[in-house]
């Protein structure tokens, strides 16, 4: 038997919703794409070309997104982090966004707010670290479907909702 295989360290899964130990790094980074709901989409994007097609009307030049530029999604960070508890077990916790690069050290003692996910093959995601060494709450943000849509393509496709009300009432009036 291998000498690595005796010492190699137990990452177990939590099940409780608050994890109170040291913090024992971040490990490797990587990106995960946000669904988007095709329906809704579908909606959003409809209606924001009706607003185009007024827009090139009186020859204004809107901002255009392709559907599948669209459907895609943004990705967002995910980063595996561990905490180890008062009995040196240790926790593995995914954290989507960004924090601080200094907002946690090896050996901060942190209170994670956590909820499982839908994969319940994924480790739970954190949703609020509060560093108890520093007293500092944190919270990552990730991009949601809105952000990724964009103000403009959801000003447009308020705009090209309401021309679609007034013209479906003009007509049925």
């Amino acid at each position: 038997m291998d000498d690595v295989e005796l010492y190699r360290e137990q990452i177990l899964r939590h099940v409780s919703p608050v994890i109170t130990g040291r913090f024992a790094g971040f490990q490797t980074s990587y990106t995960r794409e946000v669904k988007v709901g095709q329906p809704l989409l579908v909606v959003v994007f409809l209606t924001a070309g009706i607003a185009q097609l007024l827009a090139s009307l009186i020859r204004m030049n809107p901002a255009r997104r392709k559907f599948k530029e669209l459907k895609k999604g943004p990705e967002f960070l995910v980063t595996p982090l561990r905490v180890r508890d008062d009995l040196g077990q240790t926790y593995e916790v995914e954290m989507h966004g960004h924090l601080p690069q200094s907002a946690l050290h090896r050996g901060d003692l942190v209170q994670l707010t956590t909820r499982p996910q839908k994969d319940v093959r994924l480790p739970v995601r954190l949703i609020q670290v509060v560093n108890l060494t520093t007293m500092q709450p944190l919270t990552p943000r990730i991009p949601t479907m809105w952000s990724h849509l964009g103000p403009a393509l959801l000003l447009q496709a308020v705009l090209g909702l309401a021309v679609f009300l007034v013209i479906a009432a003009v007509w049925l009036g």
